[in-house]
């Protein structure tokens, strides 16, 4: 499929913004949702990166184009009713549960489920967080920054990695982390040390 660049000016600035801004609705209706239905969780993954990283350096935050949350599995069942009540559909999707912005949504217009004490693949060294590992930012929760390095380290995806170099280039993170998280995970820390514009 060939794509011209038919878009300029004003209409193209428009949909550069509404794409960021729909992340964002997204993700305060989902914390909204859960937090009326008292249900714990964690925002994870991009959002937070860019929670922790904006509090050092609002030039090098990135967006992100999906939605991560912490959940615990017993409370999941509790989440797919509050999230449907509020408009959103659930699936499962190539082994990744996700609510969906409504029926007729698209796959990455989607809030993405990791659940807390699991591994998310059967490699993953260590489990994830529990969803108390995280703090209070403004409405919602979000993962605290020494449990997001972990699962960062542990997914260590061409995403997860960059992440992390953002976090190290406003020094979020640094040396003294080798002794901070789990022995099995230092090495990937010191890999990005030793090679951060790799």
């Amino acid at each position: 499929m060939t794509i011209s660049f038919h878009l300029t000016g004003e209409a193209l600035w428009q949909r550069m913004d509404r794409a960021v801004e729909k992340i964002q609705e997204r993700l305060e209706h989902t914390t909204r949702t859960l937090e009326a239905a008292k249900i714990p969780y964690a925002i994870i993954g991009g959002n937070a990166v860019r929670a922790w990283v904006a509090q050092a350096d609002e030039a090098a935050v990135r967006t992100t184009r999906d939605v991560d949350i912490l959940l615990r599995r017993s409370d999941f069942p509790a989440a797919i009713v509050a999230m449907e009540k509020e408009g959103f559909s659930y699936r499962h999707v190539r082994g990744i549960d996700m609510f969906l912005d409504g029926p007729d949504s698209k796959v990455r217009d989607a809030v993405h489920v990791i659940f807390s004490g699991e591994r998310v693949t059967p490699d993953d060294p260590i489990p994830t967080p529990d969803v108390t590992d995280s703090i209070p930012v403004d409405q919602y929760k979000t993962l605290s920054l020494e449990a997001l390095v972990r699962m960062k380290l542990v997914s260590f995806r061409d995403k997860d990695r960059m992440h992390l170099r953002d976090m190290l280039d406003v020094e979020l993170i640094d040396e003294t982390w080798l002794d901070r998280v789990p022995p099995v995970l230092a090495p990937r820390l010191q890999q990005l040390l030793d090679d951060p514009e790799g």
